[in-house]
């Protein structure tokens, strides 16, 4: 366990210019610090008269796993795509945030984390007084679906990903990644993969009132063998990053970082909050363990993040 105590961020951070996916409406986004044990919450503001609600980042508060995470109350006060901003806290180590939306979802940004990740890097983050608190997994819990499944199994240390997607298109087919998350590796191999989708879905998802502000701008845009994007891919396996990005986002919904292994095989949202739902059904499957804090001289230590670089590929 390399980070001992709980972060926040440094100071509040807007991030505007961005739309919902699924909306196509502007949304406004600031990311606030967060004392101690707070974990990470939603403030949706721009309800009826005024009111806002608060909204814990957690499994039990899913309400929809259909194309997005959804969390909320049934049918109001809701917050919809939430996976990849949750994931680039989770992937930063930042365990304690106040995310202020005016909206009903989170904004797309270009499709990736990149754009949260900025915005994180932008600020910093600095470190509190109490320790990180982990979950770890003591037995295996395991979800199937189909011929896909999703698993959590224990492991000494750390976490590590191991994600394979199998779509019947050319252009996808059968990728297979792994990983062991922490800040630079999330950075370097995730933030950036972007969503993507099928040109012969749009009609039908618009028609549902989903996908109204997809464009190339914000997703990976697919039709029969072909890239619809003019730029291409930012990696060749982008879409298998993308599936982990998301897998990172929805079990970062446990409430605290895990210890352990997570396994899927043609998972999604679903899958993920689902083996979640199976962990903590199951007193014997997992406990709190909580990182030394070493005596320090002073309230506050900065952890300076080093700034988010693009790549090339």
């Amino acid at each position: 366990m390399k980070s001992t105590q709980q972060t926040t961020l440094r100071n509040r951070v807007v991030v505007s210019g961005g739309i919902g996916v699924h909306s196509g409406k502007p949304v406004r986004l600031v990311l606030n610090p967060a004392e101690a044990g707070v974990g990470i919450v939603f403030q949706r503001t721009g309800l009826a008269n005024g009111a806002s609600r608060r909204i814990e980042a957690r499994h039990s508060k899913v309400t929809m796993t259909d194309l997005c995470t959804v969390i909320g109350e049934e049918g109001k006060n809701l917050v919809a795509t939430i996976e990849h901003l949750v994931a680039a806290l989770r992937g930063l180590n930042v365990d304690n945030c106040l995310i202020e939306v005016d909206g009903p979802e989170t904004p797309i940004m270009d499709g990736s984390a990149a754009a949260f990740v900025e915005a994180i890097d932008s600020v910093g983050l600095t470190s509190l007084e109490a320790p990180r608190r982990f979950i770890k997994i003591l037995k295996t819990v395991r979800i199937e679906h189909g011929r896909g499944y999703s698993e959590l199994r224990p492991a000494s240390e750390g976490f590590n990903l191991d994600v394979e997607i199998d779509f019947d298109n050319p252009v996808i087919g059968r990728q297979r990644k792994i990983l062991d998350l922490e800040p630079q590796a999330f950075r370097r191999e995730l933030a950036r993969a972007r969503t993507f989708g099928f040109l012969s879905d749009v009609e039908k998802l618009t028609k549902m009132g989903f996908a109204l502000g997809a464009s190339l701008e914000n997703s990976v845009g697919i039709d029969g063998d072909r890239i619809l994007n003019p730029e291409g891919l930012r990696y060749a396996d982008e879409f298998v990053r993308h599936k982990m990005l998301d897998a990172v986002g929805d079990l970062a919904l446990a409430g605290a970082p895990l210890i352990g292994a997570y396994q899927s095989y043609c998972g999604g949202h679903k899958m993920n909050v689902a083996v979640l739902d199976a962990l903590f059904a199951d007193k014997r499957a997992w406990r709190f363990v909580e990182a030394p804090v070493p005596h320090r001289e002073g309230a506050r230590a900065d952890l300076r993040a080093p700034a988010f670089l693009p790549e090339r590929n």
